[in-house]
């Protein structure tokens, strides 16, 4: 996020994208309904279903899946015929501004209708709202923005909007992602990707190596980039990965055509997961090394504010478990790598040496007071938001973004469009929550969402049991009637691995991010035959 989470209530105009906010971040969803109900923000929601925000937005635009690029350029396009645009933001802190204008000159209010659905008149209001002279806008999403092979188009797009309109740097602005689990903003900044070190300092850097591998007191670290997590699995299959080590991740049920994973899972030699629960893949394990959860241990937090918070140990481990730090020291030092600390203190400690943006932050300053980052120094305050001055690459660099559909299209065989995502009472795979009765009686099973008239249509009754089959595989689940549901397209939490919707998505990959397109999947829907 650019800007914090109570700076949500600053602003004047909220716009929520591909973000279920209420089921998926209901603390943040609490803050934008207290801008709209008492400090007078208009809440703009485009979704494609209709989620429970939408009870509180001055606008709802209903987008068919996998267009945003299409409507965002379609804001644009008003905003900038019409002259709503910070013309004096755009002139002294960007670049490029006329390949903006070039690229969404075809992005007509009535183009967009053909492309997205939404109605020309809904985009021009929206767009006039958003562009309110002189009020901050702050625009929030999540993964239904980013989780398409249009992912970093998407994300480029919307940082268009909010430069076109002077939303950043401001309070009540920004661009601001809602990561979707607690720590997953801290592990990116720590090195938890394959391309670069902690700190996003890039592996090709020949300057940055050298100096990584002196802080490290080793040799001959590769200047290769590895593969994403969505690379690993075709590449077992091709042979090019025998062994894994999963950590905390639950693929069989989080990743897209499960049923490939597992074949996949199958072929490696040697398999080790290190969780705090046998999850459904660490049941295909060779080795299982049961590691300690977030209150047995000490640490840190960052969170998707890029706020850095201490973690204190509450209850003892049970039996064997170890800290994750802990095992993988161990583990390197059986395999001919000195790697020992005496504490999580030093590690964050070697943090902040390595780590620019993490340069003043330590466990003193942390025990008195929780700091953004970047803070660079023990001397800086931290940074809550971004872009104030300047930007990291001096100016803002407008992107000529064109639109490319989604790579899979409902067809006479495949009427329906699947769009995945959570509920309130669940989290993720389960792998927790799902140990929790009062959880389970409030969410017991899987369930695919869908309107009457679209029921009615096939012969589904509410309840019924019926089964969704797309290219890669087929689940059963219960169909549920819901004012969320839109015409023609369905939904399904992606929760349970006794209905994994994951069988159903698709393993297409955005070029640039390497994340799947999870929210777009053609489907059939069909009534159970019973034997007689």
């Amino acid at each position: 996020m650019t800007n914090t989470i109570a700076d949500i209530e600053k602003a004047k105009v909220i716009l929520v994208t591909g973000s279920n906010t209420t089921e998926n971040h209901p603390v943040i969803s609490s803050c934008i309904k207290r801008a709209v109900k008492f400090k007078g923000a208009k809440l703009i929601i485009i979704d494609p279903r209709r989620i429970k925000l939408t009870q509180f937005a001055e606008k709802w635009l209903r987008p068919l899946p996998g267009t945003n690029v299409a409507w965002i350029n379609g804001l644009i396009h008003v905003i900038i015929k019409e002259k709503l645009f910070n013309a004096s933001f755009v002139d002294k802190r960007t670049l490029h501004f006329d390949q903006l204008e070039k690229a969404i000159e075809k992005f007509t209010p009535d183009h967009v209708e053909s492309i997205t659905g939404i109605r020309k008149n809904d985009l021009i209001d929206a767009a006039r709202l958003y562009a309110q002279a002189g009020n901050p806008a702050s625009i929030l999403y999540c993964m239904g923005i980013t989780q398409h092979t249009s992912g970093t188009d998407n994300v480029k797009a919307l940082a268009n909007l909010a430069m076109l309109c002077g939303n950043l740097g401001v309070e009540g602005g920004g661009v601001n992602p809602l990561r979707g689990q607690n720590n997953v903003q801290g592990a990116c900044d720590l090195g938890g990707l394959p391309n670069v070190f902690t700190g996003y300092q890039a592996v090709t850097d020949k300057t940055i190596k050298a100096k990584i591998e002196k802080a490290w007191n080793v040799q001959n670290l590769s200047g290769k980039p590895g593969l994403t997590a969505t690379e690993m699995i075709p590449a077992i299959e091709e042979g090019q990965i025998k062994s894994m080590y999963i950590m905390g991740e639950n693929p069989l049920v989080s990743d897209p055509d499960t049923t490939h994973v597992e074949k996949c899972f199958n072929a490696l030699d040697f398999l080790v997961v290190q969780d705090i629960f046998m999850t459904q893949t660490a049941q295909m394990a060779d080795v299982v090394l049961p590691s300690t959860c977030f209150a047995e241990k000490e640490g840190t937090f960052t969170n998707t504010e890029r706020r850095v918070q201490r973690v204190r140990k509450a209850v003892n481990a049970p039996g064997n478990a170890l800290g994750d730090w802990e095992i993988i020291c161990n583990l390197a030092v059986r395999m001919g790598v000195p790697m020992t600390y005496q504490n999580s203190r030093e590690i964050m400690d070697e943090i902040a040496s390595v780590t620019p943006s993490y340069g003043g932050i330590t466990y003193e300053r942390l025990e008195k007071e929780s700091l953004h980052w970047p803070c660079p120094d023990l001397n800086h305050p931290g940074t809550p938001i971004l872009h104030k001055e300047t930007f990291p690459c001096g100016k803002g660099i407008f992107h000529g973004i064109d639109f490319i559909p989604s790579t899979e299209k409902t067809d006479k065989d495949y009427p329906f469009l699947l769009t995945t995502g959570r509920v309130l009472y669940h989290y993720h795979t389960g792998t927790m929550t799902m140990k929790t009765n009062g959880l389970n009686e409030m969410a017991p099973e899987c369930f695919i969402e869908i309107t009457p008239e679209d029921a009615d249509r096939y012969g589904i009754t509410d309840g019924e049991i019926i089964e969704i089959t797309s290219k890669r595989g087929s689940v059963q689940a219960k169909a549920q009637f819901s004012p969320k549901a839109v015409s023609g397209t369905v939904f399904m939490p992606f929760h349970f691995a006794k209905a994994a919707a994951n069988r159903l998505t698709s393993t297409k990959l955005d070029p640039v991010s390497k994340i799947p397109e999870l929210k777009v999947c053609a489907v059939k829907l069909d009534r159970i035959k019973v034997d007689a």
